[in-house]
C-alpha cells in the first residue's frame, strides 16, 4: 500500500490565518496584543460572566521617562463593556476577573478593571450543542467492549463514550 501525503497548493492558505491577519491590526488599534482576549472570552471568565460582558480595549499606562521600557510596572486597565444590571456583580468580581485574564497571559499585565455600562451584543453560541439521547443497540454494543474494565465510574464513562461514538454523528 502506497502512503499518500495531502498536497498543499503553495499559495494557499487556511481561512484562520486570513482572518486572523485582518482581526490583528483592528486589535492592536485597540490595545489588546494578541487576539485571544477577545476570542477566549467566554473560557477565560466563564460563560455566565461571558454572557453579560465583553472585552472592549486594554489601556496601558504612559511610559514615564524610558521610552525604551515596554510598558510600565503598574499595569493596564482592561475596559470591559457590560450590561447595566450586571455591572455591580462584576464590579465585585473583578479582582476574579483580573485573576484569570492575568492567568490567560502568563504574567500580570492587567491591573484593573473599568466598567462601561451599556448593551453587549451576545454572540452566537456555537459551543451548545443538542445531546441526542443515547441508542440502546449502541450503548449496548459499547458496554459489551468495556465490560472487562474493573473500575465501575470508569467503565460507565467509557460506555457513554463508546455509544456515541458507535452512534454516528
Amino acid at each position: 500500500m502506497r502512503n499518500r501525503r495531502v498536497t498543499r497548493i503553495p499559495w494557499s492558505k487556511p481561512l484562520g490565518d486570513l482572518v486572523q491577519l485582518a482581526i490583528d491590526p483592528v486589535l492592536t488599534r485597540r490595545g489588546f496584543g494578541p487576539t485571544g482576549l477577545v476570542l477566549y472570552w467566554d473560557d477565560i471568565v466563564g460563560e455566565r460572566l461571558a454572557a453579560m460582558s465583553r472585552p472592549v480595549k486594554v489601556q496601558w499606562p504612559l511610559r514615564r521617562g524610558n521610552p525604551a521600557a515596554e510598558h510600565d510596572a503598574a499595569g493596564a486597565a482592561l475596559v470591559v463593556r457590560v450590561e447595566s444590571g450586571h455591572a455591580l456583580e462584576l464590579q465585585h468580581l473583578a479582582p476574579v476577573v483580573i485573576e484569570r485574564v492575568n492567568f490567560y497571559f502568563g504574567w500580570r499585565c492587567i491591573a484593573r478593571l473599568v466598567l462601561m455600562q451599556g448593551p453587549v451584543t451576545v454572540l452566537p453560541a456555537t459551543r451548545h450543542r443538542v445531546v441526542r439521547p443515547i441508542d440502546e443497540a449502541a450503548e449496548a454494543a459499547a458496554a459489551d467492549v468495556a465490560r472487562e474494565v474493573l473500575d465501575e465510574p470508569l467503565r460507565q464513562a467509557l460506555v457513554r463514550l463508546g455509544a456515541r461514538i458507535l452512534a454516528g454523528p
